[in-house]
């Protein structure tokens, strides 16, 4: 019988090194065949030990309570994740996605994004008051920024209106990349936006 699930991992109060033996933990449990969140390495891992051949690659936000793999469901070699604070875009992500695409010959890609990002919540706050953060936190912002302002950092519903078009603008910005662009107009690739529900666990694909 597999070990009582254990309550979800909290930052408050633990240090480092609780942190780290925590992270351990969970790897005995799972190398052990005794995973308490779904995971089993014995029936899994081994047979996706081989050449990886990933059906399709998310784009997702950092947000700890967005596990990719586990919202779809997704087994090991089956998907492959990317996540920047609110899926941002460098080139150290376009390159991941191109080489996913073109040697891997993944067929779909999916940017998600959900609502209550934080990151978009800081770009938001940004275009509210002026008062820019520090940091690469500031690079994260002037990315997201020209979402918030298409919708206006005014609105009531500017975090909301902003996830959403965030979403759009970055899958277009994929579909237009110098290496995805031809796929995708072949119809040999396809880039969709969705935007997960924290409260129902429900993806809901965006219209572009």
């Amino acid at each position: 019988m597999p070990p009582p699930s254990p309550k979800p991992a909290s930052g408050a109060g633990r240090t480092p090194r609780t942190a780290l033996a925590e992270l351990l933990a969970g790897n005995r449990r799972f190398v052990s065949g005794q995973p308490v969140h779904g995971h089993d390495v014995t029936a899994a891992a081994a047979v996706a030990s081989g050449d990886q051949q990933p059906y399709a690659v998310v784009l997702g936000c950092i947000d700890s309570r967005v596990p990719l793999e586990a919202i779809f469901d997704q087994t090991f070699g089956s998907i492959c994740v990317i996540r920047t604070g609110a899926h941002v875009l460098d080139r150290a992500v376009l390159g991941s996605i191109e080489y996913v695409v073109g040697q891997l010959g993944v067929p779909l890609v999916m940017v998600l994004g959900h609502e209550r990002c934080g990151a978009v919540g800081s770009a938001v706050d940004t275009l509210r008051t002026g008062e820019r953060p520090g940091g690469s936190l500031a690079y994260l912002v002037e990315q997201i920024a020209p979402a918030v302002a298409e919708v206006g950092a005014d609105d009531p519903a500017a975090h909301s209106r902003a996830v959403h078009r965030h979403v759009l603008r970055t899958v277009a910005a994929l579909r237009a990349d110098d290496l995805l662009a031809g796929p995708v107009a072949a119809g040999e690739v396809e880039v969709v936006g969705a935007r997960y529900d924290l409260a129902t666990g429900q993806v809901t694909l965006l219209e572009q």
